[in-house]
């Protein structure tokens, strides 16, 4: 099978070796999409094939990835695959978030079930596979949180140094958590996630970091994986409609792409349509859904929302996710408002399922298109959600506790204390400036 890196602007379309470490065209600085020439193969072999992997021993058959390698075929060594058992998510049924959002029946693909929490381990996985294969020794990524947890667990399992750049005071304690355990070196940079990221892609640009956000496509390709197992736990019926959360727009980007190669090779018979929804105060491609903008970003300078997860103003895959919408016709991008997100997480909850903040603005989103007739309520309706409701619990405590906020100040302080505990292992974030110059002397790159 022949694999390569292609520009996905039609004016453009170059391609490149997959083993070239490049995340824009370099020719006109679109991004790039990894593409293949797929053998003619029975779709029904395909389809036994994945389902014998489901009772294998062998860890690759054992990933929720890695178990569709035929459709992800870039690495020219599986050896190079690194594995935490990703993927292999359930879907729920969900009565009561279904009658909440108006529907005679919901189901819920629960992402958050992946190893380190979040629907980012699926492209964890295939983004250092490719990281190794290049020879990479050290990754890096800006984040809100569940990249850089999920690219610290990955890169840890790889021996691989991980250098995460965070917004200073933007991250929840419960995803922070993660990346200081796991063993990456933490940068809190001055600004938000589009501030870091613009670091750290320069600076990937300029030195031997291996960037790991989804502006790289082979993160892409595993995340497109969620789209076959949704299929396949659907009994390769296709649902009416799919909601994922909008964010930085890699994930709804990746579905769509893995939902039109299967259409590509014959595993579907037909496109579902897709909904991205995203929280008002972050929700560039929603404006720009409903302006009939498709060839500008009308970017949100100071995005604002409390599902940290997708406050992201500066999205980089919006033309990618436009390209989604374009293939899963009939859907949209939408928006939805912080008290229409806290009560739909709650919801959700209700269910005994439980997400983080981000993942319940599909809940949300769907009341709202059924309310206004886009979506009929005979209709089947799958919901991604894309993180577990322990990465943010503060949030969950507050809104039972009736002190959730849109805009507030805390101070934690203790009080009192006795009996330390030495911290003889401890990582501890480092504050740096945003300049290069200081990050490469902390990385000692």
């Amino acid at each position: 099978m022949l694999a390569y890196l292609q520009c996905i602007n039609k004016n453009c379309h170059e391609k490149f070796p997959v083993i070239a470490k490049l995340y824009h065209c370099p020719k006109c600085e679109s991004l790039l999409d990894v593409n293949y020439e797929f053998p003619k193969t029975d779709p029904e072999e395909l389809k036994a094939l994945f389902r014998a992997r489901r009772s294998s021993l062998i860890p690759k058959d054992q990933s929720g990835v890695w178990r569709f390698r035929e459709l992800i075929p870039f690495l020219s060594d599986e050896q190079n695959i690194v594995t935490l058992f990703e993927g292999n998510t359930p879907i729920y049924d969900a009565p009561k978030s279904a009658t909440f959002a108006g529907l005679k029946k919901l189901l819920l693909k629960h992402q958050g079930l992946n190893p380190t929490g979040s629907f980012k381990d699926n492209g964890m996985t295939t983004g250092v596979a490719q990281a190794q294969a290049l020879g990479a020794k050290a990754v890096a990524c800006a984040s809100t949180g569940n990249t850089s947890a999920s690219m610290a667990a990955y890169a840890s399992r790889a021996g691989m140094l991980a250098a995460v750049f965070i917004p200073s005071g933007q991250i929840a304690y419960g995803k922070l958590s993660q990346s200081l355990d796991y063993g990456a070196k933490t940068l809190q940079i001055d600004g938000d996630f589009d501030a870091a990221m613009k670091l750290v892609l320069e600076l990937s640009q300029e030195t031997d970091l291996y960037l790991l956000n989804s502006i790289n496509p082979f993160r892409l390709e595993g995340q497109k994986t969620i789209a076959f197992e949704l299929l396949e736990q659907c009994g390769w019926q296709v649902p009416d409609r799919i909601v994922i959360p909008g964010g930085n727009l890699g994930n709804s980007s990746a579905i769509g792409k893995g939902l039109a190669e299967a259409y590509q090779l014959g595993l579907i018979d037909r496109m579902p349509k897709m909904h991205i929804i995203q929280a008002e105060g972050a929700s560039p491609l929603a404006q720009m859904w409903a302006k009939g903008e498709r060839e500008k970003l009308l970017a949100v300078d100071k995005a604002t929302t409390l599902a940290t997860a997708i406050k992201i103003g500066h999205p980089v895959s919006w033309q990618k996710a436009l390209r989604a919408l374009d293939w899963c016709v009939g859907g949209g991008c939408h928006q939805v408002s912080e008290q229409e997100i806290a009560d739909a997480k709650a919801i959700i909850g209700s269910d005994g399922i439980g997400c983080e903040p981000a993942s319940a603005v599909t809940l949300a989103g769907i009341r709202n298109l059924v309310n206004s007739g886009v979506i009929d309520k005979e209709e089947r309706v799958i919901a991604v959600l894309t993180g577990n409701l322990l990465k943010d619990p503060d949030y969950t405590v507050n809104y039972h506790l009736d002190s959730l906020y849109q805009k507030s100040q805390t101070k934690t302080e203790i009080i009192s204390h006795q009996d330390k505990i030495v911290a003889n292992f401890a990582n501890k974030p480092v504050q740096v400036s945003a300049e290069k110059t200081k990050i490469k002397e902390v990385l000692g790159l």
